[in-house]
């Protein structure tokens, strides 16, 4: 299968690598600094996986003509001018595992509905100073027909991600898992930007838990104007964190924070958290935002939300 990667970040290098390793034609678009290293050293993954591989890096888009599946995995304010640069790729399906759930409709606006496929991922990494990345959480990625259903083409992706090492699954309700995902998201990387606290941290806490809940409760409530059900994926409780008694949903988290400090993994940060400890741009509009945005046209009232927003769009404005 003929893979195009948009973006070289942690997760866009992680799924290269996999795919690469296990014999799939991928290509890499990268830029800077970034693509001069991959081209020399080949993608190095650490963590829970240790492996390197060189992989087909270009830094010219509109080389590549044609492709069976795009998958983009650049940071959400860079979606716009990324888009436009592999406009004129002639594709059989696309798909984005960044966050939010602003991207199916950024994607359809270049490609159709008709290409665009729904992708949440719950892996997690970084990448290290050295080059290399570090793979810190090894979940699954959800594929699946917009705005529901299967079909044979996310069949083959699924088989091509799962034979590269990938956990995978193909859900006929991906925009419930997006949605889900979303949620959880929105109220994990709010606090975390604020705090600049691992995650461990923050869950156990049980007033930064607390604020978690009333994140997810108030982004929810989108989702439910929608008509959009949510549901719990292992530990990303969105429906839990939503529709249980808050001092229930609060309990919950700290007793996934002991859990994960149990098992050692101390060192997990959203990855927001991650790009403000580099002085980068954080993805505050198209996730708080969208939020914020959807929340006024739906007549939804927000308060955390919207106060977090003001909040880091302001740190965001002076990085």
């Amino acid at each position: 299968m003929k893979i195009v990667i948009l973006g070289a970040g942690a997760l866009g290098s992680l799924i290269g690598a996999h795919l690469a390793r296990a014999g799939e034609e991928v290509t890499l678009i990268a830029r800077g600094e970034r693509a001069k290293f991959l081209r020399e050293h080949g993608i190095t993954v650490t963590g829970l996986a240790n492996f390197t591989v060189p992989v087909n890096i270009e830094t010219h888009p509109n080389k590549v003509q044609e492709t069976d599946v795009l998958l983009v995995a650049v940071k959400t304010y860079d979606m716009e001018e990324a888009l436009e640069s592999v406009s004129h790729l002639k594709v059989g399906s696309v798909l984005s595992v960044q966050n939010g759930v602003l991207k199916n409709e950024q994607l359809a606006r270049y490609f159709g509905w008709e290409k665009t496929l729904g992708a949440a991922t719950m892996l997690g990494g970084q990448v290290m100073q050295a080059g290399e990345v570090r793979l810190t959480f090894n979940g699954v990625l959800y594929l699946g027909e917009l705005p529901e259903g299967t079909s044979e083409r996310v069949q083959a992706l699924a088989n091509a991600l799962a034979h590269a090492g990938i956990q995978v699954e193909f859900s006929p309700q991906i925009q419930t898992i997006e949605w889900s995902k979303y949620v959880f998201f929105m109220s994990l990387m709010a606090p975390a930007a604020l705090t600049r606290l691992e995650t461990p941290k923050i869950l156990k806490d049980p007033n930064l838990a607390y604020l978690v809940v009333m994140v997810a409760r108030e982004t929810a409530q989108l989702s439910a104007k929608h008509g959009i059900p949510l549901v719990d994926l292992g530990n990303i409780r969105a429906k839990t964190l939503s529709s249980a008694p808050i001092e229930e949903a609060v309990a919950g988290l700290r007793q996934f924070g002991e859990m994960l400090e149990a098992q050692g993994a101390t060192a997990i940060k959203v990855s927001t958290l991650q790009d403000l400890e580099r002085g980068r741009r954080i993805e505050v509009e198209e996730t708080l935002g969208y939020a914020v945005q959807k929340g006024a046209e739906l007549d939804v009232r927000l308060p955390t939300v919207q106060t977090c927003y003001r909040l880091l769009t302001g740190i965001d404005r002076n990085l």
